[in-house]
C-alpha cells in the first residue's frame, strides 16, 4: 500500500473537496462533493454528536446515493453550513428527484470551536455563506491544517486542523481519508513532539519523529484545552469528525462496515478516544467505480486501509497546523521550534 500522488482523499478518482474560514471567526466549512452521487454510510462511537441526515445514511433507509458531504465548526449553528451546500447544488439542478422536485441531500458533522478565542459575536449565522463558499471552491487540491472545518479545531495540547491522507492497495483499489480534528484527547504524547499515530506514518508526513521511545505512555491524561475552557462548557467541546472514500463498488452496509473500522484510525491517533465529550463520526463512501475482486478479503482490506489512512490524516493536520492572533493553544510547529 502506497499513498497516491497527492496524499489527500481527492486522489478517489471524482471526488473533490472545498475549504472556506473565516479567521477573525476562527471557524470554517469543508465541503466534499463529486460529479455524479455516491453511495454513503456512517458511524458514530462518541458520546456528544452533531450530525444533519445521518439517518438516511443507515442501509435500510431508501435513499441510495447523496451530491456532497459537509463538515463544520461552530457546533450546532455550523449544520446550517449544509443547508449553504444545499442551496449551491440547486442552484445547479442537482439532487434527489421526486417528481419536478429536487431535493438536494447533504448530510454534516459538526465541531464544537465556541470557545477558541476567535470572534463569535455575529448577528447572523455564518455558516449557510461559509459552507456554500466551500463547495464552490471544490477541486481536487485543497489547503491542509489551519483550513476548512479545522480552522479553530483544538487537541487537548495544541492546535487541531484538517487532515488527510490516501493509500492505493495491492488491488489498486484506492482508499482516503478527511478530518477535523478536535478531539479532547491528545494527538501526541507527552511532550508535545511525537504522534500517536507515529508507527502508520509514510514518508515523513507528519515530521518522520517516529514513535516515543517512552514506555508506560497513556496514563496521564492532561489537558490544556480543558484547562483553557475550565469553568465552561469543557465536557462536550470536543470531536474528531471524519469521511472516508474508496473507489471500489460498496452497498451502503459495506460502507457502513468500513466506517466502523475506520474509527480504529480515530483510536490509534488519539488519547483518549471516543468519550462522552467527544462527537466522534466517521461517514465512508464510495464512488463505484472498481469491482472487488473477492469482496470479503478487499472489504477487510478496504477497512483496514481506511483506519490507517485516517490515523495518518489526523496527525498530518495536527501537524500542519499554523499559528493564528489569539489562539489559545500552540500550534506544533511552535511547540518543537527548538527540538
Amino acid at each position: 500500500m502506497i499513498p497516491g500522488p497527492r496524499n489527500l482523499i481527492t486522489d478517489v478518482p471524482g471526488l473533490l473537496v472545498g475549504n472556506a474560514q473565516n479567521d477573525a471567526l476562527k471557524s470554517g466549512a469543508t465541503v466534499l462533493t463529486a460529479a455524479e452521487p455516491f453511495v454513503t454510510s456512517v458511524h458514530v462511537m462518541g458520546g456528544a454528536p452533531g450530525s444533519r441526515e445521518t439517518d438516511l445514511l443507515a442501509p435500510d433507509k431508501s435513499v441510495a446515493k447523496i451530491d456532497a458531504l459537509t463538515l463544520a465548526g461552530g457546533s450546532a449553528y455550523g449544520l446550517d453550513a449544509c443547508s449553504g451546500v444545499s442551496d449551491a447544488l440547486r442552484a445547479q439542478g442537482r439532487g434527489y428527484k421526486v417528481a419536478e422536485a429536487i431535493i438536494p441531500i447533504v448530510p454534516g458533522a459538526i465541531i464544537f470551536d465556541l470557545l477558541n478565542g476567535g470572534n463569535k459575536n455575529w448577528q447572523d449565522n455564518p455558516y449557510r455563506a461559509l459552507g456554500r463558499a466551500a463547495f464552490e471552491a471544490a477541486g481536487p487540491d485543497f489547503a491542509l491544517g489551519t483550513a476548512g472545518a479545522g480552522t479553530g479545531a483544538l487537541t487537548a495540547m495544541l492546535k487541531g486542523g484538517l487532515g488527510s491522507a490516501s493509500l492505493v492497495l495491492d488491488s489498486g483499489i484506492t482508499v482516503a481519508a478527511l478530518v477535523a480534528a478536535n478531539p479532547m484527547g491528545s494527538v501526541t504524547t507527552p511532550g508535545d513532539r511525537h504522534f500517536w499515530a507515529a508507527p502508520f506514518e509514510v514518508d515523513g508526513e507528519f515530521g518522520g519523529i517516529g514513535p516515543d521511545p517512552a514506555t508506560g505512555l497513556g496514563r496521564v491524561l492532561e489537558s490544556r484545552k480543558m484547562k483553557t475552557m475550565l469553568g465552561q462548557a469543557q465536557d462536550r467541546a470536543n470531536t474528531t469528525i471524519a469521511i472516508v472514500a474508496t473507489d471500489a463498488i460498496l452497498s451502503k452496509a459495506q460502507c457502513q462496515r468500513v466506517a466502523v473500522a475506520a474509527h480504529d484510525g480515530i483510536a490509534r491517533a488519539v488519547v483518549p478516544a471516543h468519550s462522552p465529550g467527544d462527537g466522534d463520526l466517521v461517514f465512508a463512501l464510495s464512488t463505484s467505480a472498481q469491482e472487488m475482486a473477492l469482496p470479503e478479503r478487499d472489504l477487510t482490506h478496504i477497512g483496514h486501509a481506511a483506519s490507517i489512512c485516517l490515523s495518518r490524516a489526523i496527525a498530518r493536520g495536527i501537524h500542519l497546523a499554523t499559528p493564528a492572533a489569539g489562539d489559545p493553544l500552540l500550534c506544533w510547529s511552535q511547540a518543537n521550534s527548538s527540538a
